[in-house]
């Protein structure tokens, strides 16, 4: 039988080094919670943050409901984190439905409940539909982070788009977006959640290209609810490949399989983010913890034991 080339180069791929095997675990991670609203998805929650909490992740965010509408749970879950655990919290906040003062009033809150790393957003309006600045609020992310330095030295973050902001006229003037925020006193940026680890790094060198050189961390949404996801993708302007659908067909019913699929699949990608040179990583978890502690795992991070379990 003739072996063609396609299946010699499979076969080369098959035999090459275990994709996760020696990883040195030098990695940083984040973790992104929504705040519950419940009794039992608070108990969800705080089990998913003590999960993750041991493999020490640079900090952990607090997402802020459209409009503001959960700015309370937002702050509560923030400032719980602040002082029942040494991970930095980071609280999102966003100009939508609020005026300079309201935002402002926020900022101060945090800053005295001890949060110093805010994540600055513009927001999407309630609903849907095109965004309009309050008349008295922010016009913008850029415009929030300026104000929030004059009111704090924040630690801010703000968002970025491998594959452009739906409301962007073109790359270019996405990357410009993006550039104004950094200048105006952003720390980093965090990117909206992709599937193409290409995208990602076509995305990071068109950005250093373009004089950014603060750090862009891909976000990774681990998928298990395809529906879900396509409806977050589709507000998102994010593309979900087709090969990708296709892994997930047929596994409705069976959530262990959904959960396997959706752990191999994102790390995978994520290990080709590291042959990329990438070393950080921001997870949304949407509050479970199982996904991310399992990609975190293959990619080598490892928990940190207390420091009376390293002296024994």
């Amino acid at each position: 039988m003739t072996t063609s080339l396609d299946a010699l180069a499979e076969a080369r791929r098959a035999a090459a080094s275990p994709l996760f095997a020696n990883l040195e675990g030098d990695i940083g991670v984040s973790f992104e919670f929504f705040p519950p609203k419940t009794e039992k998805m608070e108990a969800q929650l705080w089990d998913t943050f003590r999960t993750l909490e041991p493999l020490a992740p640079r900090f952990v965010s607090v997402t802020y409901g459209a409009g503001g509408s959960t700015r309370e749970r937002t702050h509560a879950t923030v400032a719980r984190i602040a002082s029942e655990s040494a991970v930095p919290p980071a609280a999102h906040l966003t100009c939508v439905e609020a005026s300079r003062g309201e935002i402002e009033e926020v900022a101060r809150a945090y800053w005295d409940a001890g949060v110093r790393h805010i994540v600055a957003l513009r927001g999407d309006v309630p609903g849907g539909g095109a965004y309009r600045a309050h008349p008295d609020g922010f016009a913008n992310a850029v415009e929030l982070v300026a104000g929030l330095k004059r009111i704090a030295p924040f630690d801010i973050s703000v968002a970025a788009y491998p594959e452009v902001h739906p409301d962007a006229d073109c790359p270019q003037a996405d990357l410009d977006n993006l550039k104004r925020k950094l200048d105006a006193g952003a720390t980093r940026a965090i990117t909206q959640f992709f599937f193409s680890p290409e995208a990602f790094l076509r995305f990071r060198d068109a950005a250093a290209a373009a004089g950014i050189d603060a750090p862009i961390v891909p976000g990774i949404l681990p998928v298990s609810n395809v529906s879900q996801t396509r409806r977050m993708a589709d507000m998102c302007g994010t593309a979900i490949p087709a090969w990708m659908i296709a892994l997930f067909e047929g596994l409705d019913d069976l959530p262990a399989a959904r959960q396997l699929v959706a752990a191999t699949v994102a790390a995978e990608m994520c290990r080709r983010l590291y042959a990329g040179g990438v070393r950080d990583f921001h997870f949304y978890t949407l509050n479970r913890a199982e996904l991310s502690y399992a990609i975190c795992h293959m990619l080598g991070l490892r928990p940190v034991a207390p420091a009376k379990d390293k002296a024994a």
